[in-house]
């Protein structure tokens, strides 16, 4: 790590990684591509008897692909183990740190965070997010808004937030007052019917 990048970092936000077996890309059936942030996802099956509620997934990101905004898990801990090229965190307001391979970062529930690839080759990693909630359907679905378009009409952004209002907000607004906003407004677009796009892409992601 970068003495320059963590001076607001602590020492044990990151480890040794943890062995995993590397994941397969090799097919295209069930490979969740988000266009718009560069990222190339495989959710991994649980393994048979397991009963941890936990989401494992493969996540390729491409030389210079990020997540689109910072954002806060309000209720997950997510964990990101790099096995190839480096990513790098913006943690909370001041905190930046580098993360390659073979080490891992975990980001407890509540703490703003992005990420993105710096380098200039792909980025490898296995993340765990837990509880799994409906991060999975988060993924489908954010990947699917980016297929649409690039950057997602206001309406159904709004929809989004309000359906995974669980697993993801954005940072450092208090959510009261997001909610205080979001409520009547998600009232008015459905009255008028304005909801229809957003069903639709939902439809494709079930």
């Amino acid at each position: 790590m970068s003495s320059a990048l963590t001076a607001f970092v602590s020492a044990s936000d990151v480890q040794p990684g943890l062995g995993f077996q590397a994941g397969d890309m090799s097919g295209a059936d069930g490979l969740i591509v988000n266009a718009a942030s560069g990222e190339r996802i495989r959710i991994r099956p649980k393994d048979a008897g397991e009963d941890r509620d936990i989401l494992v997934w493969d996540l390729w990101l491409a030389p210079g692909g990020r997540v689109p905004s910072g954002h806060v898990h309000p209720g997950q801990t997510e964990t990101f183990h790099v096995q190839r090229g480096t990513l790098r965190f913006r943690l909370g307001v001041f905190g930046r740190v580098l993360v390659g391979p073979g080490e891992s970062i975990s980001v407890p529930a509540g703490r703003p965070h992005h990420f993105a690839n710096v380098g200039d080759t792909e980025v490898y990693a296995v993340i765990e997010t837990s509880p799994a909630l409906e991060m999975e359907a988060l993924l489908r679905t954010a990947s699917t808004m980016a297929d649409a378009r690039p950057l997602p009409r206001p309406v159904n952004l709004l929809l989004f937030m309000d359906e995974f209002w669980a697993e993801v907000r954005a940072p450092y607004v208090p959510a009261s007052l997001v909610r205080a906003f979001l409520s009547p407004v998600l009232r008015l677009v459905r009255r008028l019917g304005l909801d229809r796009r957003y069903r639709g892409l939902r439809d494709r992601t079930r």
